[in-house]
């Protein structure tokens, strides 16, 4: 018999062994694929519910093919950008998938949004097609006279509008999904750091900046949401968040990833939500403050009763306590977030604790105004002092939110500058201040940016002041967030008058700007007087925010 020797040949770490990535073992991560996982698996299960309509998951993929068959019939090319102007309709939901099976881009347009900044985007982000709600035709209208090159209209008849509005083109939406094939494979990535979504914020600066998202962190923080808010096939959604908003949040996508039903609803309003929740079965919904403040505040006979609990996130400024106990003596159950566009909506939520429900209401909302921990699909969450290392987690020193992962924007459009800044040290550098508690839990304390946060929506001051200072009377002028119980927080101006202007009164101004921007940026209180200023001479802004919290 043979004897061996106990002597092994040395061989690859396994980390050297050849090993390829094939179509057997790998494949580029997507949303597109819950829909067609769903569709197979919950085939005659209600996807959407619209009014009185009803689309099932089969209903639904078939429509999808057949959007992004006739986009591609009309001459989409990969990779070319398709915009949508509507509110929370199927349409909108549909185009999330058809658009990037068709191989483009979309950019949910914010319909809050005035026709010169609109122009802008369609002319920044190269729409080739354009989807269009009659509700917000007008204002589409007047942005398409200013735009360089045209992009194609596509009319949004939706049956639940009873308004009017102008005709854009020849073509509707239902018309033009009849145009594709039912059966229509798709233009599927090839690589899962290619581009799914174009959206825009406002920043600090007036023109707003384009951020790109991936199909990964799409795919990524969709079932982030899932497995953070618990929603499951028997879940029941309702849509009062906007989908133009970081993607509905990618609910847009997670709804739908473990074949819950999507319920839409074109206005916010205590008159539909509270019937909707009762008849649909809604189980889970989304809202900034604002959202949560008016169905606390809504008139008795606009409420309706309804047996299931209903999990509310929220973003944004923490609800106050008192909205807070109005939410929960009517059903409701409040989880906070914390997130930005940048990081396709939620990158932490205040995770509930063994024990909160039983801490007296101020206790628990103490706690559950923190913006809590990181989502589990996020790479890592740090507040971070000015050299770039971690701040001690008592509670006290202040720090930047960093953020790091999959779910973080590829950067923004044609703007490599204000890329590099944001991703400074290998961090996504979101410029909010805050502390981190002994427990772990972020909570946000200041913004270093000088964004004001009005009902979930980003508005940059600088903006509003570059329209203040084109009135005539204006000499000088700086605009700072006022705390607002409904808003959170609402723009505030403090205007110097030039010598010799009489008259000009607060709401005079207010009007006046009413025609130049958006309307909900426009300030809703007017100061009259001399701005603090350093020796410099710059406007001291913190000094404005203290007299604004007095003023509110």
């Amino acid at each position: 018999m043979a004897v061996r020797s106990g002597k092994k040949k040395p061989g690859k770490s396994i980390y050297d062994l050849d090993l390829d990535k094939t179509p057997a073992n790998h494949g580029a991560l997507t949303p597109l694929s819950f829909l067609f996982r769903s569709a197979a698996v919950y085939p005659r299960k209600t996807a959407i519910v619209h009014g009185r309509r009803k689309i099932t998951y089969a209903q639904f993929a078939a429509r999808v093919r057949r959007f992004a068959d006739a986009l591609v019939r009309g001459g989409l090319k990969a990779g070319e950008t398709v915009a949508v102007m509507a509110p929370n309709i199927p349409a909108m939901l549909e185009a999330h998938y058809a658009v990037p099976l068709a191989g483009g881009v979309l950019n949910a347009l914010n319909y809050r949004l005035d026709a010169e900044t609109i122009a802008f985007i369609l002319d920044h982000g190269e729409a080739k097609f354009i989807l269009v709600d009659r509700e917000f035709a007008a204002t589409i209208q007047a942005a398409l006279s200013r735009v360089r090159k045209k992009p194609r209209v596509i009319d949004i008849d939706d049956v639940e509008y009873r308004g009017e509005g102008p005709r854009l083109s020849d073509v509707e939406y239902e018309a033009f999904l009849e145009s594709g094939r039912p059966d229509f494979e798709g233009r599927w990535p090839t690589d899962e750091w290619q581009a799914i979504c174009l959206l825009y914020t406002s920043g600090t600066t007036g023109n707003p900046k384009g951020v790109v998202y991936h199909h990964r962190g799409a795919y990524l923080n969709a079932l982030g949401n899932a497995l953070a808010f618990g929603v499951r096939p028997e879940s029941v959604y309702l849509w009062t968040l906007p989908m133009f908003h970081c993607s509905g949040w990618t609910y847009t996508w997670a709804v739908t990833s473990v074949g819950a039903t999507h319920v839409c609803l074109r206005r916010v309003d205590p008159a539909l939500i509270f019937p909707s929740i009762r008849d649909n079965g809604v189980t889970h919904m989304c809202g900034a403050p604002i959202v949560l403040n008016m169905l606390a505040h809504a008139p008795a006979e606009a409420r309706v009763e309804f047996p299931q609990r209903v999990e509310v996130m929220t973003g944004g400024a923490a609800p106050p306590t008192a909205v807070i106990e109005a939410m929960e003596g009517m059903g409701f159950r409040v989880t906070h977030a914390y997130g930005l566009t940048e990081s396709y909506g939620p990158a932490t939520l205040c995770e509930w604790q063994p024990g909160w429900p039983e801490l007296p209401l101020d206790e628990r909302a103490r706690l559950m105004a923190r913006q809590g921990v990181g989502y589990p699909t996020l790479g890592a969450l740090a507040v971070l002092d000015e050299k770039g290392a971690p701040v001690a987690a008592d509670g006290r020193t202040l720090g930047e939110i960093a953020l790091r992962g999959n779910t973080v924007m590829k950067g923004y459009l044609k703007n490599p500058k204000a890329t590099k800044k944001a991703f400074k040290g290998g961090w996504f550098r979101t410029g909010d201040l805050a502390v981190r508690h002994a427990d772990g839990y972020v909570e946000v304390k200041d913004r270093s940016k000088d964004i004001i946060i009005s009902g979930g929506e980003n508005i940059s001051s600088l903006e509003v002041e570059e329209a203040l200072y084109r009135h005539p009377a204006v000499m000088e002028a700086a605009v700072v967030a006022k705390p607002d119980d409904n808003w959170g927080e609402t723009p505030c101006a403090f205007v110097t008058l030039k010598p010799g202007a009489k008259g000009i009164t607060g709401a005079e101004l207010i009007d006046w700007l009413k025609g130049r921007i958006a309307r909900y940026k426009v300030p809703r209180h007017v100061v009259f007087g001399a701005l603090p200023k350093t020796s410099t001479g710059k406007i001291q802004k913190f000094a404005l925010r203290a007299r604004a919290k007095e003023i509110a």
